[in-house]
């Protein structure tokens, strides 16, 4: 009679298992090309080098992941929705610029805690905005999640932003950080030298956004 809750015990065990080690294979991964990246370049370095380093096979590194490309926007995702879930939590009767400074905060916390080291992430933003091939896919990124950001804001705003407003304010949000970044990106600029450019961009832009409140 046991038998089978115990059978389905140990598949649950097994199934656990299998995931962190792919979680762990994903990561070795991830550090591997960021290390490479800072190396050698990203055009230098070929996914069998990734994948060496790794101490996985080149097809392994298939079953994560389907370009390089891919490894530098691994949690584009993941960012978006944790953005779209703190604009869709207003609170009942928070202002446009209390739910914009909640947004910057998140995003901002998000970026310490994440899985990149913060050399790998200071890497990760010079190359999005130096090599041509992760411009044009940052650039189709960036509009799709400044779209679905408006969506979302002017959802939780329903009846009080026009949709027009609510794509202005996350348009001027973001405009503001990235341009901000990128007009004072150097080589030799830390993550934390990078993430106060974006946090200082960030309150300019927020303060200016209060005569839609």
């Amino acid at each position: 009679m046991d038998a089978t809750p115990q059978s389905m015990q140990y598949s649950s065990g097994m199934a656990g298992l299998r995931e962190r080690k792919k979680q762990r294979t994903r990561q070795a991964l991830i550090e591997a090309a960021f290390r490479l990246f800072d190396e050698k370049g990203f055009e230098e370095t070929t996914l069998a080098e990734i994948a060496a380093q790794a101490e996985v096979s080149t097809r392994t590194f298939f079953s994560y992941f389907a370009s390089k490309d891919d490894l530098i926007f691994h949690d584009s995702d993941q960012r978006l929705e944790l953005a779209v879930g703190v604009i869709a939590g207003r609170a009942p009767g928070e202002s446009l610029v209390g739910v914009l400074h909640r947004l910057v905060d998140t995003s901002v916390e998000n970026t310490l805690n994440q899985t990149l080291g913060k050399k790998e992430a200071a890497v990760r933003t010079r190359l999005i905005l130096t090599e041509p091939s992760l411009q044009a896919r940052g650039l189709h990124l960036l509009f799709d999640t400044q779209l679905r950001l408006a969506r979302a804001l002017h959802e939780s705003f329903a009846g009080e932003l026009t949709m027009v407003e609510a794509a202005a304010a996350i348009g001027a949000l973001i405009g503001a950080v990235k341009l901000a970044v990128v007009a004072d990106l150097r080589p030799d600029r830390t993550f934390d030298e990078i993430l106060d450019t974006a946090r200082r961009a960030a309150e300019i832009a927020v303060s200016g956004l209060g005569s839609l409140s």
